[in-house]
């Protein structure tokens, strides 16, 4: 009998009865339900009402049978209300999910059946509400509500265990029972509570009242919570999700043993396979593979179960065995399967190979083939097939074997046909990205042979097509670059050359450069360097980067040249990839990586200072340490270079590099001298003492504008060293840094220049005798300035005289004088005062002979040079022989007097010295006796 059929006594409304007045306001929001559209969402508003109209209901309890039987017809009014708004909203969509507005409605549609209990007439009343309890807590459950859902379901297990239920109970009584105790469990997993829900599916065991389909629905839900598990791959799980499984699959069996039907029979048997194959999934995720192996085995040989997985799980547990052989077997025997899908095979491919590496990569790509053979098969899963061959890009020989696996199996003319067509575009782009990746990695470890096959497979996978141009072009000139790397140049060009007529732009062209560089075709080299800049998409930066080929391929020239053209690019203001002052220095250390390139340097070092003093050194050089740093670079290495060709005798060019020496080092950095006046000093004087080397060199003579050029450079480098001469404490510090050397060059180059002046006479002499008062003058420095202005057409008597005497004083002066120094000095000023005075003034060269006898007095014998000793003894004897024959009785007596007291100071000279002595005996006699002096020679030899 339904509900509605049940006759109830009239109850009219009344004002002053507050029950007619609750059930009235209840009705009427139900007819709004009924009357409400399926399209539009139930309001908060209308559950809220019936919420606050049961609970005043509530309080007005208990009821008589008529009212409990009014309140079970609105309940199930409210009801069938909801079911209808739900069915006619599923009918609209069938994804619609019930909203939780809904399942409020249906909690009240429950909440009143409780509140009505048991009613006259009306079969198992607390069976009826827990159903609504029951259905109102999987509505809460689907909206993942599940605290709830939970209470729902207590309700309905609390009414249900008021009834004993019985085997001659409704086979729907006896369902509800089960089901209660199956979405308790599911809820109280939800909200992880694992041995609650384990205990529920327990006690439902209590209530499967011998029914087949019962035994199948609690060993699906035992199932169900070990797959759970079982994909959460947790290896402390893996033991619980065993004996989930276990139960369920003691229940398929239990079930069979009581099934009647065909159908039932063939569902749990079903189940049962497809549990022992979860279970054997889970001994495999503890790597129990014996175990697993078992369990295939009593599928196929118990059941004849065929499902695919067994071979997957049967493939893997040999694999983990490491029993790769029979692995393969699996393998190929899921190939022969047709009923096995796409997706299983390829995943079985992947765990194969990852568990049996590059060695696998060969028996793969022949089962990929063999599989195209068999059936269709996606792009997708070659797509898969290939990432897992390709697998990672280290080193070692595993990851260019699997490249060669791959480059045959993705060149195959069957693989490449499943990527034809608008259809596989989306899959043909991600296998030429794969493949581009695995080219680009074995690029990158210097596998260019490979790389270059497998750039070249990639290439299958890009349409011939105005659209793809673009990428055709790219893979072009990636091979080029791979055949580079191999020194295969023709085949390089060939590649470079396509690319250009595709997609001209600067990566082809340098990438010619590159070639011609390889090939040692300089000239076109260049020319292709300059044809860069006509390119739209040109980039300075590949000027530079030519330039940085080229000094790696040894082709100078071509490094010069691109700086060179570089350069040209350079104005004020102008971005640029690099500074113009370390292009510059780049393009001058290139130079000087090869010999005779001193004057393409100079002309580049001579453009720097120009570009120096046009910009200043901050715009320049920089500022700070970079700026100091390259100052210093200029400076130091154009010393350097003077230095260097002034030894190879190139004083030209050494005359250039030390004069722009000195320009650099008296730059300012920061607003201070950073070039030291000591180093300004030296490369002036090594500039003229260079000009006066080439002079002599060239057998030339210098303009008079060249001298005086040279004069100016002098003055420059004079008023520096009367600085430096002042007698500070830091004066004698950078004497010391000068050098004394420098000091003597400056006045001999100085002489030198001034001798070529008319009216310098003084001038000179001034010079020399300031160097002589100087502190860095030394009496050897002397002796040179003496000798080279007693020679020459431009000698100049007064200065050498000058300068012997003053050189023979300093000498003297020594504690342990030098006689040998002290003999020459004296042999030098006897052959200046004799030369340039003659007869006209005797007294001077007799002075200096004395001056020479009175230095011997008192030496030991031998101290005294013995051989410039007998040089002044017969040369003072034979200047006798002229005033003899004169007849100058007094002047040749003093002379061969002189002579015979250095010859009686010199060893050896005994027997001279008799002849000598008799000689002026046998003179003094016959000029008493007035004999001609004529008849007698004085010479003595």
């Amino acid at each position: 009998m339904r509900i509605a059929e049940i006759s109830s006594p009239e109850i009219r409304p009344s004002n002053h009865d507050p029950l007619s007045h609750i059930l009235s306001h209840i009705e009427s929001s139900i007819k709004e339900l009924e009357c409400y559209s399926p399209e539009t969402p139930l309001p908060d508003s209308l559950s809220s009402d019936l919420r606050i109209a049961l609970i005043q209901l509530s309080q007005l309890a208990p009821f008589p049978n008529s009212v409990k039987l009014q309140i079970w017809k609105l309940s199930y009014r409210l009801w069938n209300a909801c079911v209808d708004n739900s069915n006619a909203a599923g009918v609209k969509s069938s994804s619609h999910k019930l909203s939780e507005s809904h399942a409020k409605l249906r909690q009240v549609s429950a909440d009143l059946l409780f509140l009505a209990g048991e009613v006259a007439g009306v079969p198992s009343p607390a069976f009826k509400s827990a159903l609504f309890f029951y259905k109102t807590g999987l509505i809460w459950h689907d909206l993942r509500k599940f605290d709830l859902a939970n209470n729902c379901f207590e309700k309905a297990t609390d009414l249900t265990s008021k009834t004993e239920t019985n085997g001659k109970s409704e086979s729907e009584e006896r369902k509800l029972l089960l089901d209660l105790n199956i979405a308790r469990s599911r809820t109280a997993w939800e909200i992880s509570d694992r041995n609650l829900a384990i205990t529920l599916l327990n006690r439902a065991k209590n209530v499967l009242f011998g029914i087949a389909e019962n035994y199948k629905t609690l060993a699906n839900q035992y199932l169900m919570f070990g797959k759970s598990i079982l994909s959460n791959n947790e290896v402390s799980g893996a033991n619980e999700a065993v004996k989930l499984m276990n139960e369920a699959f003691d229940l398929s069996e239990k079930g069979l043993r009581i099934v009647k039907g065909t159908e039932e029979t063939l569902a749990l048997k079903e189940l049962r396979s497809k549990t022992l194959r979860f279970v054997s999934a889970s001994h495999l995720q503890r790597d129990e593979f014996e175990s697993v192996l078992k369990c295939v085995k009593i599928l196929r040989d118990g059941g004849g179960d065929q499902h695919p997985s067994l071979s997957v799980l049967a493939m893997k547990a040999w694999l983990g065995l490491g029993r790769y052989g029979e692995a393969e077997k699996e393998l190929r025997g899921m190939v022969v399967d047709k009923g096995i899908p796409e997706g299983v095979w390829v995943s079985a491919v992947e765990s194969y190979f990852q568990a049996a590496g590059a060695a696998a990569a060969e028996t793969v790509k022949g089962l990929f083939l063999g599989l195209l053979g068999r059936c269709h098969v996606s792009a997708g899963a070659a797509i898969r097939v290939v990432n897992k061959v390709v697998g990672d890009s280290g080193g070692g020989e595993g990851p260019r074997v699997r490249a060669k696996v791959v480059a045959e199996l993705v060149s195959d003319e069957r693989v490449v046909a499943l990527f034809a067509g608008g259809a596989a575009a989306k899959e043909r782009t991600a296998m030429h990205a794969l493949l581009w990746n695995c080219a680009a990695e074995l690029f990158r470890s210097k596998d260019y042979e490979a790389s270059a096959e497998m750039f070249e497979n990639s290439m299958l996978y890009v349409p011939y097509d105005i659209e793809n141009r673009i990428l055709r072009a790219k893979g072009f000139r990636v091979l080029c670059l791979c055949h580079l790397g191999l020194s295969q140049l023709d085949r390089a060009q060939e590649y470079i050359n396509e690319a250009e007529k595709l997609e001209p732009n600067i990566a082809c062209a340098f990438l010619k450069f590159k070639i011609y560089l390889q090939k040692n075709e300089l000239n076109k080299a260049i020319a292709q360097m300059q044809a860069m800049s006509t390119c739209p998409d040109f980039s300075l930066d590949f000027l530079s980067l030519s330039a940085h080929e080229a000094v790696a391929c040894r082709a100078l020239s071509v490094a010069v040249a691109s700086l060179s053209h570089l350069l040209n690019f350079y104005s004020v203001g102008k971005p640029m990839p690099m500074t113009e002052v370390m292009v510059l220095r780049t393009l001058v250390t290139v130079l000087m990586q090869e010999p005779d390139n001193e004057s393409d340097i100079l002309k580049y070092m001579k453009r720097a200072h120009a570009r120096l003093s046009e910009l200043g050194p901050d715009s320049f050089l920089g500022k700070g340490e970079v700026g100091r740093r390259e100052w210093n670079w200029f400076a130091v290495n154009l010393w350097n270079i003077g230095a260097r060709t002034g030894k190879e005798n190139k004083y030209e060019l050494c005359a250039e590099f030390f004069r722009l020496a000195s320009e650099f080092f008296s730059i300012k950095v920061d607003g201070e001298v950073e070039g030291n006046n000591v180093m300004v000093c030296k490369s002036l004087i090594l500039t003229v003492s260079a000009m006066i080397a080439d002079e002599k060199q060239r057998n030339a003579t210098l303009l008079d504008t060249e001298v005086k050029q040279a004069i100016e450079l002098l003055d420059r480098a004079g008023k520096i060293l009367s600085l430096i001469s002042a007698g500070t404490r830091s004066g004698d510090d950078q004497i010391t840094a000068v050098g004394s050397n420098f000091f003597f060059v400056y006045t001999w180059t100085s002489y030198d220049l001034h001798s070529r002046l008319s009216d310098v006479g003084s001038q000179q002499l001034l010079l020399i005798k300031s160097f002589a008062s100087s502190k860095f003058c030394n009496p050897m420095y002397l002796l040179q300035l003496g000798v080279s202005a007693s020679q020459g057409p431009r000698s100049n008597p007064e200065v050498a005289t000058f300068s012997l005497n003053t050189c023979l004083s300093s000498l003297l002066a020594s504690p342990l004088p030098d006689y040998q120094c002290v003999a020459l000095v004296l042999r030098k000023l006897i052959s200046v005062v004799a030369i340039h005075k003659g007869n006209t003034d005797d007294d001077v060269v007799y002075g200096a002979y004395k001056q020479a006898y009175r230095i011997m007095v008192g030496l030991k014998e031998g101290e005294y040079p013995i051989e410039e000793g007998k040089w002044l003894a017969m040369t003072a004897w034979n200047r006798a022989a002229l005033p003899v024959r004169l007849g100058h009785v007094e002047s040749a007596k003093r002379w061969m007097d002189i002579g015979l007291e250095l010859a009686g100071k010199v060893p050896g000279m005994q027997t001279y010295r008799s002849c000598m002595e008799d000689f002026v005996a046998g003179f003094e006699k016959k000029f008493h006796a007035h004999d001609k002096p004529e008849n007698r020679s004085l010479v003595v030899t």
